[in-house]
């Protein structure tokens, strides 16, 4: 592909390890980014000593990092160190139970039978029945484009589609579980894998059982410096492969002629290429860049995933109980999915997440302090007064941690910054503020993903969380991979 040129709208996840993956094809690779940095939602900030990572705070499957930098002669090693973190999540309950969630299967399920009353066999044929759904289906169906011939017709498609069971698909995640264990704890336990892509378990097949496995069978790992460790490697891994960025600058307009890709204009000026990759959400792609309104509508009828409000808290002492990450359990999940998925409202008793990279290492709050992410899912935004919801939201928490942890929390924050689902909107381009783009509350969500390349304009591909396969790093990582074999397979024909 040398002598080739290529544009790629947004430096998020994706579109820096597309950039890296084309350079290191030998194609000259120039990237728009509408903000001052990279990363879109794999952000990061400072605060009077407490630094935050500002997006994705879960960092699974390195091997998705690592098959990046080899693929481009590069060791992974030489740009970012990371550790296997021994337990995967803190869970509290309401009752007073505490879950810690190893990432180790015999570990895990010792401690559900020790402290919830479940099976160990239960625990350890549900890891292994995640594990054998991961590798004979989701692994084929995630790495390979939906919509291009080939991929169907291969003999370990035709295999995985054999062994696809109809119960994956007519029952909801929240149905499956119930039918594996027999503690509630458990069951809502195994229930929140469905927000690990935007969407509602008791609407989203059961599927999405496969998570667990990447979880907690291949583990959890935390990069050193934080999650903006991962976006600050890829900008360098690029950099090193010549790739060149202009930032501040938002393309305004792709170009085509005759059916072919030509260029894009950004800062009203005109940037010839032989093919463009956008990273965009490709709701915006159609609408703004490309001017199709009809194609960016058809986009909308896909139901969009959750959303999230955040408050980053520098707190004024350590909570030894607590770890890298935590989960406080809302006492009713089904209502509180219905108030994000049917009301558009977030429930007056939401499950909050809490994730405190300073348990990690040291330098990133002050001594004797926290740096306490704080998320509770959110709604997509459709017009609601987020201001006045954070108001309220964040009166609920303090109160919800403070009865839970036994401490004025409250009293404790130190610093304070909030993010919410129209601000992401703004920051990101993601439409509505959906941080996966669509969600899977539908038996064929996965399949009805837009697809990684335009069937109408020759030289048009797109990469990140709003397309095929998904949202969140490793899944936007695959969709870089995706993008360049397309791009291969199409530049040698």
């Amino acid at each position: 592909m040398k002598g080739k040129s290529a544009v790629v709208i947004g430096s998020g996840v994706a579109g820096l390890a597309t950039a890296c993956r084309l350079a290191a094809s030998g194609m000259e690779v120039l990237v728009f980014e509408q903000n001052s940095y990279p990363g879109g939602k794999l952000s990061a900030f400072e605060k009077d000593g407490f630094v935050f990572d500002a997006g994705p705070s879960l960092f699974t499957q390195p091997q998705n990092l690592e098959e990046l930098f080899k693929q481009c002669g590069k060791r992974l090693s030489d740009y970012l160190t990371y550790d296997r973190v021994p337990v995967s999540n803190h869970y509290f309950f309401e009752s007073g139970k505490k879950v810690r969630a190893f990432a180790n299967a015999d570990e895990f399920a010792s401690e559900m039978e020790s402290v919830l009353g479940e099976s160990r066999k239960a625990v350890l044929d549900y890891l292994s029945h995640s594990e054998r759904l991961y590798n004979n289906i989701g692994t084929l169906f995630l790495n390979k484009s939906l919509h291009k011939f080939g991929t169907w017709a291969s003999a370990d498609v035709v295999r995985a589609i054999g062994s696809l069971q109809l119960k994956y698909l007519n029952s909801t995640l929240d149905e499956f579980n119930r039918s594996k264990f027999k503690t509630p704890e458990a069951v809502q336990i195994f229930n929140r894998f469905a927000t690990y892509n935007g969407s509602s378990p008791f609407k989203t097949p059961a599927m999405l059982s496969l998570i667990p496995h990447l979880e907690i069978n291949e583990g959890t790992f935390y990069p050193k410096g934080g999650m903006i460790s991962i976006t600050n490697a890829m900008f360098k891994l690029a950099s090193d492969l010549g790739v060149k960025f202009k930032f501040n600058c938002p393309v305004e307009k792709i170009h085509e002629k005759d059916g072919t890709i030509v260029g894009v204009t950004a800062d009203n000026l005109r940037y010839d290429a032989d093919l463009v990759v956008s990273n965009m959400d490709v709701y915006y792609t159609y609408k703004f860049l490309l001017g199709e309104n009809h194609r960016a509508q058809k986009v909308l009828q896909q139901e969009r995933s959750s959303s999230a409000v955040i408050f980053y808290w520098g707190m004024g002492t350590e909570f030894p109980e607590l770890d890298l990450h935590n989960i406080f359990f809302s006492r009713d999940y089904l209502k509180e999915f219905e108030g994000i998925f049917r009301t558009g409202k977030i429930s007056d008793d939401p499950t909050v997440y809490v994730n405190i990279t300073s348990k990690m290492e040291q330098g990133l709050s002050p001594k004797g302090k926290e740096n306490w992410f704080v998320m509770i899912n959110a709604p997509a935004h459709t017009g609601q007064s987020w201001q006045d919801v954070k108001l309220a939201l964040r009166e609920t928490v303090v109160s919800k941690l403070s009865r839970m942890l036994g401490r004025d929390i409250g009293s404790l924050i130190e610093t304070e910054e909030t993010l919410d689902p129209h601000l992401i909107q703004q920051r990101t381009s993601s439409h509505m503020g959906s941080l996966y783009g669509t969600s899977s509350n539908s038996p064929f969500s996965a399949f009805l993903r837009h697809k990684n390349f335009s069937r109408r304009l020759t030289g048009l591909y797109f990469c990140g969380g709003s397309v095929h396969p998904g949202g969140g790093i490793p899944l936007c990582l695959k969709s870089a991979s995706i993008v360049s074999e397309l791009v291969s397979k199409d530049l040698s024909v």
